[in-house]
């Protein structure tokens, strides 16, 4: 049977539908007390506390008879990829969860496993070893050398998993034989979505997405969803990110997003995407690490969220999307940039503006403005767009060349190329405020998403960034505790790390992005110190959601 689980707390109302059939998947990697590094439990209510409770809703006076009937059909399929993630995470949670309940419950919930997402994934239930690198991609006593000498057609591809034959010998499963039952139910309520859009556009893309996750052919449904334009529903949904496999970072995890267009934001919004090129040009590197063009058929538009699940639902909540992640379509037709502003809204006033009271100087408090934090997130997700998706030497993709550092170097190329953009649109008059208030916001930000750790490859990346600018001194702390930003050396460390980072995705140098990783992908004492203090003084860390189509009234 199914379970169905469903709690509440006090601050916290969190509903997670696990609707997993056993037949249908494979049984999950096994863990043992013996390991040396077993988890004794921790303070599970502190840490459930970490997290804020945020309800998802939208003005759905704005949305058609069919749009309102189609949210309920699109958060169906969102729960399939739930289901497909759990197993992705860890593998089947059915024992794990039905023998848990209150604190331990609700966290095992929030970290699809029991490993926490916001401390280097360290286990917080009593006899669960390390979380394995590969997640549950590969089998749990695969090496990497036993991977890479695999003959196996498939192995490194995106949409499979590793698995053993009775033999002992790795063999390639694919997501849509994996999860075949998860992906015919999402199919299904696609193509029923589909019959109700008023949008041509999203008709086909629906249509389209719902053959994808029954092929493992996403290609020509990226395609599709950079057409829509006229749509006011949004759905994002599928096997996207590769953050979850940390030891090649090959496989993607499921997820789904389902929203609603904030059209006065989008309208302001509009006008940014056609500086991409000059701004392509004007990138702070040798003319051989800027040759490519970025797609013209970039779109950034505005959303609110209504529905989280899989991948993006797991600890840490994603704000922003830059999508495709296909290196050829975005090439060929660029990407869409899709701002949820609710879920920004609500880590801005709960989170952000807390932490800027604690450790940004009294007299640049004044500088921390949603519209900064807002514009940073947004030129953050458009500069994934800009720089170069190939080695110059032809020797591949900077994804495969940079292996399992890649995500850690993207995500700071795009921190980093986010300010290079609002500083050039700043010379332009494109952009009102003082570079000051975008320099300070970005400080307070750093702060604010390095506390989900150093394991995933935004914080990382978030860690390089801040170490190489203490380095250069483009801010300094003060003995009261507080952090003061050098307006002038900021925007120079900016430019020197922009250039750095460029190069070494353009040169696919792993050696050099390992060494950068290792020398300042780290959490030093004193910062640890200060990010002490935010938790003591009660400071929530994220957010998680009440959501869903009793939350929206539907």
């Amino acid at each position: 049977m199914n379970p169905i689980l469903i709690w509440t707390e006090r601050r916290l109302i969190f509903s997670l539908v696990i609707a997993l059939a056993i037949t249908a998947l494979p049984a999950p990697r096994q863990t043992t007390a013996e390991d040396p590094e077993a988890a004794t439990k921790p303070d599970l209510e502190k840490l459930v506390s970490q997290y804020v409770s945020v309800r998802l809703t939208t003005d759905l006076e704005q949305l058609s008879d069919n749009d309102k009937k189609m949210i309920p059909l699109l958060i169906d399929a969102a729960k399939e990829m739930d289901q497909c993630f759990w197993y992705e995470a860890y593998g089947d949670p059915t024992e794990l969860l039905s023998s848990a309940s209150g604190d331990e419950l609700k966290y095992l919930q929030m970290n699809y496993g029991p490993w926490d997402r916001l401390d280097d994934n360290k286990p917080f239930i009593d006899g669960v070893g390390p979380k394995p690198k590969g997640a549950n991609f590969y089998p749990a006593d695969m090496t990497a050398e036993e991977f890479e000498s695999a003959k196996l057609p498939g192995k490194d591809s995106l949409y499979t998993f590793l698995r053993r034959d009775e033999s002992g010998k790795l063999v390639v499963v694919p997501y849509r034989d994996m999860f075949q039952k998860q992906v015919t139910v999402a199919a299904e309520k696609l193509r029923a979505a589909s019959k109700l859009a008023d949008s041509p556009r999203l008709r086909r893309y629906l249509a389209l997405r719902a053959e994808a996750l029954l092929t493992d052919d996403y290609q020509p449904s990226d395609l599709a969803w950079l057409e829509m334009k006229d749509n006011t529903i949004e759905v994002v949904i599928g096997p996207i990110e590769n953050y979850e496999d940390a030891l090649f970072e090959y496989k993607t995890a499921h997820e789904c997003y389902v929203l609603v267009k904030d059209l006065p934001w989008s309208q302001r919004l509009a006008k940014f995407k056609q500086y991409l090129p000059e701004l392509q040009r004007g990138l702070p590197v040798a003319d051989a690490y800027k040759k490519e063009e970025p797609g013209s058929d970039t779109d950034l538009n505005a959303y609110d969220v209504v529905y989280y699940a899989g991948d993006c639902n797991a600890g840490s909540k994603t704000i922003a999307i830059n999508l495709p992640n296909d290196e050829e379509v975005q090439l060929k037709r660029g990407t869409r940039r899709l701002q949820l502003k609710n879920a920004m809204r609500a880590k801005f006033d709960k989170i952000m503006l807390p932490i800027a009271d604690e450790l940004i100087a009294d007299e640049q408090r004044d500088n921390i403005t949603f519209d900064a934090f807002f514009s940073n997130t947004m030129f953050h997700e458009v500069a994934h767009g800009l720089g170069i998706k190939n080695t110059i030497d032809g020797k591949g993709t900077v994804r495969e060349a940079l292996k399992n550092t890649a995500s850690t170097i993207e995500e700071g190329k795009a921190d980093i190329l986010g300010l290079y953009m609002i500083q050039q649109l700043h010379r332009k008059g494109e952009v009102d405020a003082d570079l000051s208030t975008f320099y300070t916001t970005f400080m307070a930000g750093i702060f604010r998403s390095v506390r989900f750790g150093a394991a995933s490859a935004h914080g990382r990346a978030n860690m390089i960034r801040f170490n190489f600018f203490a380095e250069r001194a483009a801010f300094e702390r003060s003995e009261d505790g507080k952090y003061r930003v050098n307006a002038d050396k900021f925007g120079s460390a900016a430019k020197e790390l922009a250039g750095l980072l460029l190069k070494i995705q353009g040169d696919g140098d792993y050696a050099a992005a390992k060494q950068l990783t290792e020398q300042y992908g780290v959490i030093k004492e004193q910062l640890q110190s200060d990010l002490d203090r935010l938790s003591q003084k009660g400071i929530p860390v994220d957010v998680v959601f009440e959501q869903g189509v009793d939350v929206l009234g539907l």
